[in-house]
C-alpha cells in the first residue's frame, strides 16, 4: 500500500505537470510547425462547434486536430535530440527525422479525412 502513495506523490505529480506545461510552453514560443498547428487547433474548436450540433462529433473532429498537436510534439521531441546528437550528416538522423515528418502527414491528412467524412 505505501507504494501506491508513492505514485501518487502530490509533489511529483505537481513537479510533473510543471514540466509538461513547460514543454508545452516551449512548443509554443519556438516550434513553428505548433503555431502553426495550434491555430489550426483553435479555429477548428470554434468551426466544430458552429458547424454540427452533435457532441460526439463535435468531440471527434476537435479529437483528431488535437492529435496533430500531439505528434507534433513527439516529432519536435525527436528532432531535438537527434540534434543534440550531433550536427553531422548522418542516414539514421535523416531517418529518424524524415519518420517523425511523415507522422505529422499521417496525422494531418487523417484529421482532413474526419472532417471531410462529417462535414460532407
Amino acid at each position: 500500500m505505501n507504494n501506491f502513495f508513492k505514485i501518487l506523490n502530490p509533489a511529483l505529480l505537481i513537479k510533473a505537470f510543471g514540466n509538461s506545461l513547460n514543454g508545452l510552453a516551449l512548443a509554443v514560443k519556438s516550434e513553428r510547425a505548433f503555431q502553426q498547428e495550434l491555430i489550426v487547433m483553435v479555429v477548428g474548436v470554434v468551426a466544430a462547434i458552429m458547424l454540427t450540433d452533435q457532441s460526439v462529433e463535435r468531440a471527434v473532429l476537435i479529437g483528431s486536430l488535437a492529435i496533430v498537436l500531439v505528434v507534433e510534439l513527439i516529432n519536435s521531441a525527436i528532432e531535438a535530440t537527434i540534434d543534440r546528437i550531433g550536427p553531422e550528416q548522418n542516414p539514421l538522423s535523416k531517418r529518424a527525422k524524415d519518420l517523425g515528418s511523415a507522422a505529422v502527414l499521417v496525422s494531418l491528412i487523417s484529421a482532413v479525412a474526419v472532417w471531410l467524412i462529417i462535414l460532407v
